[in-house]
Order: structure tokens, then sequence, then C-alpha cells
């Protein structure tokens, strides 16, 4: 797992062995970065990295500039390495220890960008109530969207707002927007 551009660009992410993740690979992240990078400044945006792991997308934004990144995970393991590489590498990102749910049923302001790269077992009907939430709570700004990635097996094509899917392996990024 390494950054893939920006400030950073290179530099390997080697999280401890005993996280219970499963990062988004190089080659999705890249794909999806190209994607954002067509529709956002990055130095612009507001972030929110749900289920955030490693903090894999979280370094990425870093490294691009975004200055206003908030990464949630339940997990304190995922928390603190988090902290940690972003301490040392200088980024602008606020981890947060926390259900995504009770985050996303609390959270106040609103956000350009939220992912949500929850773990591929999470039901479809899972994956609803986080789009449920973020619409319901009105938490994207008028241009932002919501990616949901999530496992080949999951149909999210019924979910209001879908603007568009994008398939890279086992990867795939369900997009949401507000229609205008």
């Amino acid at each position: 797992m390494r950054i893939i551009s920006g400030t950073h660009r290179g530099r390997k992410i080697v999280p401890p062995k005993n996280l219970p993740v499963r990062p988004t690979t190089d080659r999705a992240k890249e794909a999806l970065f190209n994607i954002l990078g067509n529709r956002f400044y990055f130095d612009e945006i507001r972030v929110l990295d749900l289920f955030a792991g490693t903090g894999n997308i979280s370094f990425e934004f870093g490294s691009r500039g975004s200055g206003d990144i908030t990464s949630v995970d339940q997990h304190p393991g995922c928390v603190k390495f988090i902290q940690e590489k972003s301490a040392e590498w200088g980024f602008p990102i606020r981890a947060v220890r926390m259900d995504v749910i009770k985050y996303l049923q609390t959270a106040t302001g609103k956000f350009d960008l939220i992912l949500a790269d929850p773990p591929y077992d999470f039901s479809e009907a899972e994956l609803k109530g986080i789009h449920d939430l973020v619409f319901d709570r009105d938490l994207l700004e008028p241009e932002g969207i919501l990616i949901l990635e999530h496992s080949k097996k999951t149909d999210l094509s019924n979910l209001n707002h879908l603007s568009e899917v994008r398939k890279y392996g086992n990867s795939w990024f369900s997009f949401f927007r507000e229609e205008k």
C-alpha cells in the first residue's frame, strides 16, 4: 500500500498486522482519485472518510493538499495508527474513534466528499442505512458526493441519488449526489 500522488507520493503505508482491515487496492484507489481529481480541487474540500481502517484514503487526500479530513473508525488500533502517521507526515486528519452510524447520526456541518468503505459483508440494508443518513441529515454540500465502496455482489442501483458506478476488480464504487 502506498500513497499514489502529491507531496508524499510513493510513501509506503505499513500498518500493524493485527488491524482488522481490507484496504482499497492501489489500482482501485488510483482510478478513484483520477475521477475525483477531475471534479474537485483537493485543497478546497472537506472530506469524511468512514470505516477509515489504515487511513489509506485519508492519507491520499492529505498528500494531495486537502486541509479538512475526518477519518472515522471504531477500532482503537486503526485510529491510533491514523493519528500517529498523520502527526508524523504533517497531515490535517482528525481521527475519530466511533461507530460510523453513531457518527453520522450526530455529525454537524457538511462535507464535499463522503467516502464509506465498510466491510464487504455489510448488507445492502446496512449500506442503504449509511446512504439514508447522509441524505436525510443533509450532510453533503450542494455539489457534494457520497461514494460507497462495496463488492460486486452488492447492488445499490435501487437507491436514490445514484449517479454512476465504477468497477475495479472486486472493488465497486457507487457515486451518489443530489439531483439538480
